[in-house]
């Protein structure tokens, strides 16, 4: 962690037309001060620094803080006064993490000013920078809220696309590789949809909800709502994208099954049908090797020939009767 992203990640002033302006730490504390000023602000949760302005100079609800200070989080949107309160995941695209280890994104938003807080990186949040940086837009609340929600649903397509490749892969692959194999990968792909869409359903939740406030400083800006209204759309398809993948795993899990259970069914009929071939045969040498006197051939030296013989007759002749019957 950089000593710049102890406490504050960026900060971002607008003047009235909506320009944005970076700031650094002393500098968006001076700003906020201001009552009236509108900002953008991104703290990381674990900077002390970062919580005490929450609780003590940012002058928001103590509900609101300990939402956004909360050790676990679950996406939802709650309104509170003239404000929202807006927790989003996104997919964890850090080096070395896996993507469906999602990270939370905990915000508040009110007419002039949106205050999020992270536990970890998140790469839309990056994205979002960049786009203020570059300047050349327009910004209000409602659209730092719509453009962040946006950018968390976006980058969310290609682990989505990847998940749905391997599981084509798996159905191609259910005829041909080895059961141990594929039966390793549909669990991990399985865990996997199942994980996302953990979060990504209760998201499509709070996108839901939030489409449906009537907050005057959300409801006046159409191009917000517009893109609100197509980010909701995106993440109900990417739901009913990983309610498809699990049906599918679960078919290519229940053909594995099927395979397998033909497999062993196979091995199970031809270890009967040679029981079978041989019961007669072992029965014939077993009465023939009791330790009893009278056993005919016993002093006859071509009786060993005669009874081998006589063995090989009774299997091709047994074979015969199997095939005639449909056995083999």
């Amino acid at each position: 962690m950089t000593g710049v992203e102890e406490n504050l990640v960026c900060a971002y002033a607008f003047d009235d037309e909506g320009r944005a302006r970076g700031l650094d730490w002393a500098e968006f504390k001076n700003h906020a001060a201001d009552s009236g000023a509108r900002y953008w602000v991104h703290l990381n949760r674990a900077g002390g620094e970062a919580q005490h302005w929450l609780w003590k100079e940012s002058g928001l609800d103590r509900f609101v803080c300990e939402a956004l200070l909360a050790e676990e989080t679950r996406p939802r949107c709650d309104p509170v006064g003239d404000g929202l309160l807006l927790i989003l995941r996104g997919v964890n695209l850090n080096p070395g993490a896996d993507p469906e280890d999602m990270v939370s994104i905990r915000m508040w938003a009110d007419e002039r000013r949106v205050v999020s807080v992270r536990m970890r990186r998140l790469m839309a949040v990056q994205d979002m920078r960049s786009a203020l940086d570059s300047g050349g837009e327009t910004w209000r609340t409602a659209d730092l809220l719509a453009s962040i929600s946006a950018r968390l649903v976006e980058r969310m397509g290609p682990s989505l696309a990847e998940l749905d490749d391997e599981i084509d892969g798996l159905e191609e692959e259910v005829l041909t590789a080895q059961s141990h194999q594929l039966r390793r990968q549909l669990h991990t792909l399985r865990r996997r949809a199942i994980t996302l869409r953990r979060y990504i359903a209760p998201q499509r939740e709070a996108m839901a909800r939030l489409m449906n406030e009537r907050l005057s400083w959300l409801a006046e800006n159409e191009r917000a709502r517009a893109r609100l209204r197509e980010t909701a759309d995106r993440i109900t398809r990417y739901v009913e994208d990983l309610d498809a993948a699990r049906e599918r795993a679960a078919v290519i899990q229940d053909e594995l099954a099927n395979r397998l259970a033909e497999q062993v069914n196979t091995r199970l009929y031809l270890l009967s049908i040679v029981a079978a071939i041989f019961l007669p045969l072992g029965f014939v040498t077993g009465l023939l090797g009791i330790n009893v006197g009278g056993m005919p051939g016993a002093e006859t030296s071509w009786a060993f020939a005669l009874v081998t013989a006589g063995l090989v007759v009774v299997g091709v002749a047994e074979i015969y009767i199997f095939r005639r019957l449909g056995w083999i």
